[in-house]
């Protein structure tokens, strides 16, 4: 199922993330229309590199979010480490400190919720591989906006936690192998 009209991707993952984001953002073209937010679990203690290692890899511009980032099309949007990553409205990204969610500081559920309270049924979820349940209660509030929820398929997954979290939520997702994610993208984007 394609969204009528997107106006952003959402995306979570912790374990075996690195090797699964590789396998979708280089995929994308320049003219990739949509902005993607993008939360990987990061100890906060580390720095990290993630936004450089796929800006050297993807066609679309890459950066670690800065608050009040301004959004724009064909930008992925990393979260730094330990800050949340919050939609704010449809044209800026904000940062907080707030708790930790499920020991996740930045949380995939924050930045989902967030992105579902601003763009509703405009929006499409990926859920990742990861070793904990962050980004099922985020997923479950996205499809009850009437979003689009994929999630990878737990077989694939580095870690099955997270996306097996994410179908017990969310039973009628979209479940799709990594190649299956980038082809889903390219063709909404």
């Amino acid at each position: 199922m394609i969204p009528a009209d997107p106006k952003a991707v959402v995306i979570g993952a912790s374990a075996g993330a690195l090797e699964a984001l590789t396998s979708i953002l280089p995929t994308l073209s320049a003219d990739f229309r949509l902005p993607i937010m993008v939360v990987v679990h990061i100890p906060p203690d580390k720095r990290s590199v993630l936004a450089e290692l796929f800006r050297a890899k993807s066609s679309i511009e890459v950066i670690e979010v800065e608050d009040k980032e301004p959004i724009r099309p064909a930008t992925a949007y990393f979260a730094p480490p330990d800050y949340h990553l919050l939609v704010e409205d449809q044209g800026t990204l904000g940062l907080t400190n707030e708790e930790p969610v499920l020991f996740s500081r930045p949380s995939i559920d924050v930045l989902f919720e967030s992105a579902a309270d601003v763009y509703g049924a405009a929006v499409v979820a990926v859920l990742l591989t990861g070793a904990n349940h962050d980004g099922a209660k985020g997923l479950a509030a996205i499809a009850g906006a009437g979003g689009h929820v994929i999630i990878q398929d737990p077989q694939s997954a580095f870690a099955a936690a997270m996306p097996e979290a994410g179908l017990a939520l969310c039973p009628d997702a979209t479940v799709l192998s990594l190649d299956g994610i980038s082809e889903y993208l390219r063709r909404i984007g």
